[in-house]
């Protein structure tokens, strides 16, 4: 079998994966969608990790929305206000 074909380990999922289960539990607030929305950019087509991109698809129906109604709420919620900033984290790119 060639190393392609073979599921890799998210470096953050150890991370995230509590993350993700969390999400499962909550309501749809502007920071739960910017989370949703930042797990779903970068889980997206990561060779690996399909517990949490099947979970990240739940939350999605759960909370009936497609990826591009979530896409289009995020970019609101982002153009208002740093929704991260509000929180009390400190800013830093983590898009990776």
């Amino acid at each position: 079998m060639s190393e392609t074909n073979k599921d890799q380990q998210h470096p953050l999922y150890n991370r995230e994966r509590p993350l993700v289960d969390s999400l499962l539990n909550q309501e749809a607030t502007d920071y739960n969608l910017a989370e949703l929305a930042r797990l779903r950019i970068r889980y997206c087509g990561f060779p690996g990790a399909r517990d949490v991109q099947e979970k990240l698809d739940g939350i999605m129906k759960q909370w009936g929305l497609t990826e591009e109604e979530l896409f289009e709420k995020t970019h609101i919620i982002h153009q208002k206000a740093g929704i991260y900033e509000l929180r009390g984290k400190k800013k830093e790119e983590d898009w990776n």
